[in-house]
């Protein structure tokens, strides 16, 4: 059962994180307190999330379209995407 400071938040996936968890976005019901919860949280639901998040340094996360570390605390946060490392070209 959800604590009462749950919180909703759509999570959006990109590149190679939505193609091993296999949707691009979804709700989730939290209460991660930072992003690092939150992803310890997705990683014990499925074997894909495990699979998705096992390696952290291969990937990036914004949270309200801002970029922050994996540390970033999620108390107000509307939207939490992951996604790979970009590279210019």
């Amino acid at each position: 059962m959800p604590s009462p400071k749950a919180q909703v938040v759509h999570v959006l996936y990109f590149a190679w994180v939505r193609e091993r968890i296999g949707v691009p976005r979804e709700e989730v019901q939290t209460s991660a307190v930072t992003v690092a919860d939150l992803v310890a949280e997705l990683r014990s639901r499925e074997e894909r999330y495990d699979l998705a998040f096992a390696d952290m340094s291969a990937l990036r996360v914004a949270l309200d379209q801002e970029l922050v570390e994996f540390d970033a605390p999620l108390a107000g946060v509307r939207e939490v995407a992951f996604f790979p490392p970009m590279t210019g070209g």
